[in-house]
């Protein structure tokens, strides 16, 4: 029987990774459907920043309570699943506990992680609580209608689901050892070690010993089988984010909020204008191909570049963008979290067509105006509040930006406040419409 369970264990654990390993794949795939940039430079800062906001939190705690709590879920989540390297060593060799060798080491360890797991326990109902009972303003854009707003509250339940797995195991084990069932009692070097679970054994005191073995091998199979369940689903959830995080903060820039990118296109096209020896009607080069003009701005998600890709895939939906955005707050439909949601969403459905067709067939979408809407674009203060709020070192306003180039660049679509202003730079050098012989007028005026 117990050979049965450890080939079973086998098959789950091969099974388990097989398929994260798929979606890791197809992620990696759909984020290089973007273009390249490259942001190899300054190694030694980037990992110092990676460390102090992805690994540090430093910018969740702007927020006490809300970034208190999501620490001590990180950490209690991390720490307590160092314990899946024992049950995999333990599913795969029959072993129970096979670290209890370690002695008072052990016991400190197995005290932590069930300290832990009642904070992360706690934590996660208190969340539950602020999400679907305080009514946070961040927590009620439209955007969280439906399907985000679900995904949110099923991570709430699964965490709690898995703490109380754990507990319940250890309260049964921890109960067996106390009775001297034989696989158990031998661990009884660490009878002490369970200072939450402990508290909970007595309510299994009255249960037989193959009952207690049912429940613990229940709970320890559910536990792991769980485990591997929420490594998959993170695909499919916000929560991706607790793999990308860190590599979304390393990449992320290191330039000065608000500065604007050039578009190399855009300086050829001065740099040609600019040469007095050059001609603009000159055929290319010998060996060297005419291709397509390269294209303004963002219109879909081939256009935006890899990093903005791995951003948002990283979002959290937290609406820490929007909460401090000063369109969202004056009413308006602009929402920095949404831009976020939206570009995924589509990067998504780019991705199930490949799939589905081995490679990407037109299907007559695309990022602008099938998702983001052009009123949304064209909100956008470019105040970079968003940028600066987000606690993982997501960009929206250059996604907003990049598409607001293509609208201007490629269809001449600016609003018609932008173009008068434009125009009166052209004509006035300002973007009022006066002379510039006039526009001194108004200080001879208050003299």
């Amino acid at each position: 029987m117990q050979i049965v369970a450890q080939i079973l264990f086998v098959l789950v654990l091969i099974a388990g990774i097989g398929f994260f390993v798929r979606n890791i794949r197809r992620l990696l795939r759909n984020i290089k459907l973007g273009r390249e940039v490259d942001r190899s430079d300054n190694a030694g800062e980037r990992f110092a920043k990676m460390a102090k906001i992805a690994l540090g939190q430093s910018k969740m705690v702007r927020r006490p309570i809300a970034g208190i709590l999501h620490i001590i879920v990180y950490l209690g989540f991390i720490i307590i699943n160092i314990e899946v390297l024992e049950i995999m060593i333990d599913g795969v060799f029959g072993t129970h506990r096979v670290f209890a060798f370690m002695g008072g080491f052990y016991n400190f360890l197995i005290a932590f992680f069930e300290f832990f797991a009642l904070l992360v326990f706690v934590g996660v109902v208190i969340f539950w609580i602020r999400r679907n009972w305080r009514h946070v303003y961040r927590f009620m854009g439209r955007e969280l209608k439906g399907w985000p707003k679900d995904d949110a509250n099923y991570i709430l339940y699964f965490e709690m689901v898995l703490m109380a797995l754990f507990l319940t195991m250890n309260a049964a084990d921890y109960q067996l050892q106390l009775n001297g069932v034989a696989h158990y009692a031998s661990e009884a070097g660490i009878l002490g070690s369970f200072p939450v679970s402990g508290f909970i054994s007595p309510l299994f005191d009255t249960l037989s010993n193959p009952t207690l073995i049912i429940i613990e091998r229940t709970a320890w199979w559910l536990h792991i089988a769980g485990i591997l369940f929420f490594l998959n689903y993170l695909y499919y959830s916000k929560h991706l984010h607790i793999l990308l995080a860190f590599p979304n903060v390393y990449f992320s820039k290191l330039t000065p909020q608000g500065k604007f990118d050039n578009l190399e296109s855009v300086q050829k096209e001065v740099a040609l204008m600019m040469d007095p020896n050059a001609d603009p009607f000159a055929a290319p080069a010998e060996g060297v191909e005419e291709g397509e003009p390269e294209k303004f701005g963002a219109s879909d998600v081939f256009d935006l570049n890899q990093i903005q890709l791995l951003n948002s895939y990283t979002c959290t939906e937290c609406g820490r963008c929007t909460a401090e955005c000063p369109a969202n707050l004056t009413g308006k439909k602009l929402s920095p979290r949404k831009i976020m949601m939206d570009t995924r969403d589509r990067l998504e459905e780019v991705g199930e067509n490949i799939n589905k067709n081995g490679q990407y067939e037109d299907d007559g979408k695309h990022l602008l105006d099938d998702y983001i809407l052009r009123e949304e674009l064209w909100a956008c203060t470019t105040c970079n509040a968003c940028v600066e709020a987000c606690p993982i070192g997501i960009d929206p306003l250059s996604i907003i930006l990049d598409m607001r180039r293509y609208l201007v660049m490629e269809e001449s679509a600016a609003p018609n406040e932008l173009a008068m202003a434009m125009t009166n730079i052209e004509n006035n050098g300002a973007p009022w419409p006066y002379n510039q012989m006039d526009r001194l007028n108004w200080a001879k005026e208050n003299k």
